[in-house]
Formats: structure tokens, C-alpha cells, sequence
């Protein structure tokens, strides 16, 4: 059985950091693509980072500069530090895992909840 737990999530300041964790089971984690997506209310859901099995990453324009995608692969780990927070970072923050290989098959978690707030 697949699961993806996510972790470290929470209230912050703006200007805080968060280091958010997704921990793995079930799938040979070095052959998925690995990535986070947000979802704040009433918006449709967003790519925030991805990093794929070979170890390169992206993120989208809003983030850049402040969050920065890592995995572990002894730990079966991808992880989101998040630097410099603001309230607009705020959503429900999700992992997902999408096969490298075919058959496609993709993973999700069942979120983690960040709220920038003073």
C-alpha cells in the first residue's frame, strides 16, 4: 500500500520559514517524480515544486528565490523549506509521487495546512 505523509505545517509570521516533509512508503522512491502543490481556498490547485528522479528541480515563479525542494532518498523523503512566508503562501500544501517509469501511476498525500498570519 502507497502513502505519502506529510508534515510540518502550521501558523507562521510573515517572514517565518516552515520546513515541510513527505515521507514515503509503498513506491521505490527513486523512481518517481516527486513535487508539492497548494491549494488555497477558493483557488485551484497549484504547482509549487517539483523535483524528478534524476534530482532536478523547479518551482513556480511565485516562490522562487524562497522555497527549495530536497529529497532524501535513504529517508524515502521530499521536503519544502519555505523561507520568507507570505500571507498569500497560504493553502493547503500537498505531495505527490508520479512513476518515472510505465505504467504511469501517480500519489497523493492528504495535506498539510500552512497559514501565514500575524
Amino acid at each position: 500500500q502507497v502513502q505519502l505523509v506529510e508534515s510540518g505545517g502550521g501558523l507562521v509570521q510573515p517572514g517565518g520559514s516552515l520546513r515541510l516533509s513527505c515521507a514515503a512508503s509503498g513506491i521505490t522512491f527513486s523512481n518517481y517524480h516527486m513535487g508539492w502543490y497548494r491549494q488555497a481556498p477558493g483557488k485551484q490547485r497549484e504547482l509549487v515544486a517539483a523535483i524528478n528522479s534524476g534530482g532536478s528541480s523547479n518551482s513556480a515563479d511565485s516562490v522562487k528565490g524562497r522555497f527549495t525542494i530536497s529529497g532524501d532518498n535513504a529517508k524515502n523523503t521530499v521536503y519544502l523549506q519555505m523561507n520568507n512566508l507570505k500571507p498569500e503562501d497560504t493553502a493547503v500544501y500537498y505531495c505527490y509521487a508520479l512513476s518515472a517509469r510505465v505504467p504511469v501511476t501517480s500519489y497523493w498525500g492528504q495535506g498539510t495546512q500552512v497559514t501565514v498570519s500575524s
